[in-house]
C-alpha cells in the first residue's frame, strides 16, 4: 500500500460528511441536533467564476494555442461546533468553445501546452479544530501557502490549483511569531484528477517559523523534508530536504518620502530519505527596491544552482510567479539558473500596471539562456470583479541553442497572452 492518502482511501466529501455525522451520533440526540443545526446555519458560502483566454505561440509547435476556459468554485465553511468546523470546496473547469490547446490529457499535442484540463473535483475538504489557545489544527485536503510561495504554494494562477492532503498545525502563542507544521501525504497537482501526474504521493514534513517582531523585516526559518513514494511523477530517488533562512521587509525614514524594500534569502538542499547523492544544491535570492508615491521599482537576482547533473528543485512551489510568466523554467535545468530581473509597478486611473524584465543565464558554465518581458494590467471593477490582461515574451539566446546539454525548449522563443475576468463572492 502506498504511503499517505490515496484517491481510493481518501474521499474528501465523504470524509467531512462522515466525521460530522459521527460527532452527532456520539452526542445526546437533542443536544447534538441543536448545536449541529446552529453550526450549519451560521456557516458561510463562497464561490468563484473565473473565465480566462490564454493564447500561446511556441516556436517548438506548428500550431498556436487558444485556451478558453471557465473555472467554477463553490465552497461552504460551517460554523464552529465544539471548536470544530468543516470546509468543502467543489471545483469544475470547462472548455468554452474549441479545445485548441494541449491540456496534457486531451492528446492534442500539435498545440502548445496550457495546463488547464477540463474536469470536476473536490478542491478542498478539511476539518479545523481551535480548542487550544492560539492554535489551529487542520486535517484533510487544503491549500498551503508559505512565505512568497517559492517552495510551497497552491499555484492559483492555473485553473486547477494545487492542494495538499495533509495534517497541519498553526500556532501563534509566542509574541509576533507564527509556527507552522505540516505532514503531507499527497499533493493534488495542477494536471487534474484524470492525469497520471495529477497526484504525488509522499510522506513529507513542512516546518516554517516566522518572526515579525523585528521592525526592519520579518525573519523566517524553514525546513522542508520531501519523501516521495516510489512509482510517482517525481522519482523517490530525488527525495530531498531544504533548510533555509529568509529576511524580507522595508524601511521608511521619517524625513523621506521613499520606502526602501529589501529581501535576502538562502537555502541549502540535500538528499533525504533515500534520495541520490547528486541531490545537492543552493538557493540565493537578493532584492533591493524603492517605493515612492505608489511607484515601486525592484532589482533582484535569484540563483537556483546546478552542476550539470542536478538543478535545485522546487516542485511544490507556485512556479508561475518566478523566473518569468512564460513558464520556461518550471523545472530547474541541470545547469541551474541565474535570473536577474528589474520590475516596475504603479497605479494609473485605478489600473495596476506591472512591467518586469528578466535576463537568464546558467549557474554552471555561465552561458546565457535568454531574456523575457512580462507586462500586466489589472483593474478591480468592484468588490467582486477583477479584470486582467497579461503578456509574456521569452527570447532564447543563441548560446542556449549552441550548448548541447541544454534542452531544446529553452532554446526556442515563446509568447503568451491572457485575458481574464474573475468574480468572487
Amino acid at each position: 500500500m502506498k504511503k499517505g492518502i490515496s484517491n481510493t482511501l481518501f474521499n474528501p466529501s465523504l470524509f467531512v460528511a462522515l466525521t460530522v455525522g459521527g460527532m452527532a451520533a456520539s452526542m445526546p440526540v437533542s443536544y447534538a441536533a441543536d448545536t449541529l443545526v446552529e453550526a450549519l446555519s451560521s456557516g458561510k458560502v463562497s464561490g468563484q467564476l473565473r473565465y480566462r483566454y490564454e493564447w500561446v505561440d511556441d516556436a517548438t509547435k506548428t500550431e498556436q494555442a487558444g485556451a478558453s476556459t471557465l473555472r467554477t468554485r463553490l465552497g461552504y465553511m460551517t460554523g464552529d461546533y465544539l471548536n470544530l468546523s468543516g470546509f468543502i470546496q467543489l471545483q469544475d473547469v470547462r472548455v468554452v468553445g474549441s479545445e485548441h490547446y494541449n491540456s496534457t490529457v486531451n492528446g492534442r499535442t500539435q498545440y502548445p501546452t496550457v495546463v488547464d484540463p477540463k474536469g470536476a473535483q473536490v478542491q478542498q475538504a478539511f476539518l479545523s479544530y481551535k480548542g487550544l489557545p492560539d492554535t489551529v489544527f487542520k486535517y484533510g485536503r487544503q491549500g498551503i501557502n508559505l512565505d512568497n510561495q517559492r517552495f510551497i504554494g497552491t499555484v492559483e494562477w492555473r485553473q486547477n490549483a494545487q492542494a495538499f492532503d495533509a495534517f497541519t498545525v498553526t500556532n501563534n502563542s509566542l509574541p509576533d511569531t507564527t509556527i507552522f507544521y505540516g505532514h503531507v501525504m499527497n499533493v493534488r497537482r495542477i494536471f487534474g484528477a484524470n492525469s497520471t501526474q495529477g497526484d504525488l504521493n509522499m510522506s513529507s514534513e513542512l516546518l516554517n517559523i516566522a518572526y515579525k517582531g523585528f521592525a526592519p523585516a520579518s525573519i523566517v526559518g524553514y525546513g522542508y523534508f520531501l519523501d516521495y513514494d516510489k512509482a510517482q511523477p517525481i522519482s523517490s530517488t530525488l527525495s530531498n530536504k531544504t533548510l533555509g533562512l529568509r529576511f524580507d521587509g522595508g524601511y521608511k525614514p521619517e524625513s523621506m518620502a521613499v520606502k526602501f524594500l529589501y529581501t535576502a534569502e538562502y537555502a541549502k538542499q540535500s538528499n533525504y530519505a533515500g534520495g541520490e547523492s547528486k541531490v545537492d544544491g543552493d538557493y540565493t535570492n537578493l532584492m533591493a527596491g524603492v517605493d515612492v508615491s505608489d511607484v515601486q521599482v525592484k532589482l533582484g537576482h535569484e540563483v537556483l544552482s546546478g552542476d550539470g547533473t542536478y538543478g535545485f528543485a522546487t516542485p511544490l512551489a507556485t512556479l508561475h510567479a518566478f523566473n518569468g510568466w512564460a513558464d520556461k523554467f518550471l523545472a530547474t535545468p541541470n545547469d541551474g539558473i541565474k535570473d536577474t530581473f528589474l520590475s516596475a509597478g504603479t497605479i494609473l486611473g485605478g489600473v495596476n500596471l506591472t512591467a518586469v524584465y528578466h535576463k537568464y543565464a546558467s549557474d554552471n558554465l555561465g552561458y546565457d539562456y535568454g531574456s523575457e518581458w512580462n507586462l500586466q494590467a489589472a483593474k478591480k471593477i468592484n468588490k467582486s470583479l477583477v479584470l486582467t490582461a497579461k503578456y509574456a515574451a521569452y527570447s532564447a539566446d543563441s548560446n542556449a541553442t549552441n550548448v548541447a546539454r541544454n534542452t531544446s525548449t529553452l532554446a526556442k522563443d515563446i509568447d503568451k497572452f491572457w485575458l481574464m475576468a474573475d468574480v468572487q463572492f
